[in-house]
This record gives structure tokens, sequence and C-alpha cells, in this order.
């Protein structure tokens, strides 16, 4: 009788007093993280904004399992329970779990940070472990990948070393143009500058450009042809049809113009640094 009066008098209010700190604790916990997704929802775009509730959703979750995991130790040592044989009991179950899943451990924490740090998002075409493709769906654990044959690629995110995205911010689209050697510079330039400057002030291309057209001048000479470079920067996916319209429109102009191929049987333009899909 008097130990139970005891452990009422003087341990029941620390349990208590535990088990209300650590609700307080995690009624903050998540006032902030949807207080902070709440902000950031509004200020982002759609795909960008659910990457941000994902990630705060894990961040809760992990904060009520320590906040738990350090309330129910605190409990024990109230209560007097020898808490050094579950311990060890549990120090050893999990170094047996992290040996095994230390793998999907790895695939989950790299997934994180590409959350984290939105290195790619839906839609965008990227190279991932050595595969390009388009990202069809991504999580914690693995990326989806498309290719231009159709073949869907699955990759685990502790695979995930280097990140190319191609489609990030803008693209851009680098032709070399050929013609005869003896073709004078000055006037190819003029006639690519032309071309150029009617492609960027077409109402049907004018938005997918970003900047002005540049055509630095002749890349490379040799075999009886010269190659005239020129820099295209457009939005992002849109570089293929951009490059497509203005590859016509040079080969248009040069037999309007009467400018020679640099070869018999090549083309005008040979298209690097892109590749059509």
């Amino acid at each position: 009788r008097e130990d139970t009066i005891a452990f009422l008098r003087h341990d029941v209010p620390k349990i208590l007093l535990i088990v209300i700190g650590a609700f307080v604790l995690i009624r903050i916990l998540r006032a902030v993280t949807g207080r902070i997704t709440s902000l950031e929802s509004r200020r982002l775009p759609g795909l960008r904004a659910q990457q941000v509730r994902t990630l705060a959703s894990v961040l809760t979750s992990v904060g009520v399992v320590i906040i738990l995991f350090v309330a129910g130790l605190e409990v024990l040592d109230v209560l007097k329970i020898n808490i050094g044989p579950l311990l060890a009991s549990a120090g050893i179950a999990g170094l047996a779990i992290g040996f095994g899943a230390q793998t999907m451990v790895h695939d989950m924490i790299n997934g994180f940070f590409i959350l984290l740090e939105n290195q790619f998002d839906l839609g965008d075409t990227v190279r991932l472990a050595t595969v390009k493709g388009t990202v069809e769906d991504m999580s914690l654990r693995r990326t989806v990948l498309r290719d231009d044959d159709g073949t869907v690629h699955i990759i685990p995110n502790s695979q995930i070393t280097i990140v190319s995205n191609m489609t990030r911010d803008w693209a851009q689209v680098a032709l070399r143009v050929a013609v005869a050697y003896s073709e004078p510079s000055d006037k190819i330039v003029n006639l690519l500058r032309q071309v150029g400057e009617e492609l960027r002030h077409d109402p049907k291309f004018a938005e997918d450009i970003v900047a002005e057209i540049q055509v630095p001048g002749i890349e490379r000479v040799g075999n009886g042809e010269a190659d005239y470079l020129m820099l295209v920067k457009t939005r992002p996916g849109k570089q293929y049809a951009v490059s497509r319209e203005l590859r016509g429109r040079i080969k248009e102009c040069f037999q309007k113009n009467g400018v020679q191929p640099g070869a018999p049987g090549r083309v005008y333009v040979v298209d690097q640094g892109t590749g059509a899909p």
C-alpha cells in the first residue's frame, strides 16, 4: 500500500510530465513543418510543392519517432526498469537489420537529398547511372526513366552519383553548317544570321527561343569545306522542334542564294550536341 501511494505521489506526476512534454513537442514539430509546407506550397509550382510536402512528412515522422523513443526511455527510467539489456538487444537487432537493409537505407538517404535539392522533376530529361531518359516517377527509394525507345529503366537512388539534367532552365542547340571552302565567309555568316533573326522573330517560335541566335563563325576547315557554328538557346524540350525548323530554313536559304554544300552527298547541316528524339 505504501509503495502504491509513493508511486502515485512521486512517479505518476513525472510520467505524466514526460508524456505531456512529448505530446507538446510533437504538436510543435507538426505545426512548424505544416507552416513551412503551407508557405512553400503557395510560392512553388505544383510538383515542387508536392516534393516539399513529402520531405516535410518524412522529417515529421523521423522527429516523432525520436521524441517517442526518448520519452519511452525516460518513462522506463522513472519506473526503475533497467534499460541496459534492452538497449543492448536493440543495438544488436539494429546492427543486424542495418547490415541487411543498408542498400535500402542508402537508397532512401540519396532519395531524400535528391528531393531536398530539387535535382530533377517529373518530365525532365536526365542522364542517371549511364541511362538517359525522361523522369516518369520518383520516390525516396528509386527513380523511373523512360528512354527514347520506350524502355523503362528503374534506378535505385543509391546508384545515382551524377545527375545530368538536360531540361533545367534552358537547352542549347549547336548546329554546324558545312559549305564549300570557296564560299565567302562574310556571305555565309550574314545568311546564317539572317535565318536566325527570321526564326527568332517568328511568332510560332519566339517564345521557345530564350536568347539571340549566335553565329560565332568558322568552326572547322578541311577536306574542301568549312563548318560554320550556330548556337541557339531554347526553352527545355523545345530544342528539337527549333533545330528541325532551323535546318529547313538554312537549306532553303542556301538553295535560293546558290550556296554550294561542303561535299557531294553531304547534308547542309550537321546537328551536334542535342540529338533529336
